[in-house]
């Protein structure tokens, strides 16, 4: 399944078994074709299977939290790690049974681990905060490949992450005389609305719709990028595609509620979620500001060794020895 959150998960696992440890995933997503991974994976595991994995489990990783399966698990295997991947709360701020039994189980488990300082400040209990890692080995710089174009965006096309708010940016961009092009990867069900708003806006030139790329061919599709436009409308917990543009050589442009800021670091620049004036402004300044985006690529290298996979693996192995020993 193409996610952040499956992906940070893949990213995790191959990193621990690199390490020399033992991994087996579990997970309720289906499977299509036979899996390929260095590790075993059970889909769609009955509370047995829950159970018995637990059992065999040195310590028992949940990577955003379940309480289906930890609730299954926690009769065999009390050396638990719960990661909190995303909000326990509406967005809205209105109440929910489910959302505030996560709050509360987070007081009962050994150790709760937080991907951003602002998931972090909505958890009730004691949280350390580890962020998420990228795939440095397949997200860089690729040596030869033509950096021409000037914006990309990457996500599913819904309205949450914003994509509309870029057009709209570009289309006052052009009303200001300055012409960006726009590659937008990624699919969903807003496809439609915004190929016909791109239409009526006038920028069919500018805008290329790449449907969906992952691994080698998001990479390269990055590499020939000079910015990442993370316009989303809802705060991001944290925003691993914002590490993968800036591993590619791409400064980053997000919106700053969440843990989008984290994810950005010193690569590029943030504005209010929403707020299309301040998005426009932005990416004029930086295209038209060539040194001061390099700039910004020059403090890539350092944040971004804090989030390779097997740095944040090392991690969470010395918080799993904690529990074992």
């Amino acid at each position: 399944m193409l996610g952040g959150i499956e992906t940070i998960s893949a990213v995790l696992a191959r990193e621990f078994v690199k390490a020399g440890h033992k991994v087996h995933v579990i997970t309720q997503t289906p499977g299509g074709e036979a899996d390929e991974f260095p590790f075993a994976v059970t889909r769609q595991p009955s509370r047995q299977d829950t159970l018995r994995l637990a059992r065999w489990s040195d310590v028992f990783f949940q990577n955003n939290i379940s309480l289906q399966t930890l609730f299954a698990a926690l009769p065999a295997q009390r050396r638990v790690v719960v990661v909190y991947q995303t909000w326990i709360r509406r967005m809205d701020g209105s109440p929910c049974l489910h959302q505030w039994l996560k709050a509360q189980v987070s007081r009962i488990v050994p150790r709760n681990v937080a991907v951003s300082r602002a998931i972090a400040s909505t958890i009730p209990a004691r949280c350390q905060l580890i962020p998420n890692p990228y795939d440095h080995r397949t997200f860089r710089n690729v040596d030869g490949v033509n950096r021409r174009r000037d914006l990309v965006f990457v996500g599913r096309l819904v309205s949450d992450k914003g994509c509309d708010l870029l057009l709209d940016a570009l289309h006052e961009l052009r009303l200001r005389g300055t012409t960006p092009d726009l590659t937008i990867i990624g699919k969903g069900p807003e496809e439609a609305a915004l190929r016909e708003r791109t239409e009526a806006l006038g920028l069919a030139k500018q805008v290329t719709f790449a449907g969906p790329l992952r691994g080698e061919d998001l990479c390269l599709a990055l590499n020939r990028h000079r910015l990442m436009v993370v316009p989303s409308r809802w705060a991001e917990p944290f925003g691993v595609v914002a590490l993968e543009g800036a591993a590619c050589g791409c400064g980053v442009i997000g919106s700053n509620a969440g843990g989008l800021p984290d994810a950005i670091g010193p690569c590029g620049w943030t504005f209010p979620n929403g707020d299309t004036a301040a998005l426009t402004n932005l990416i004029e300044g930086a295209l038209l500001n060539p040194a001061g985006l390099e700039k910004k690529l020059e403090h890539a290298p350092v944040h971004l060794a804090k989030h390779r996979g097997n740095a944040i693996a090392s991690s969470y192995l010395s918080l799993f020895a904690e529990l074992v020993l």
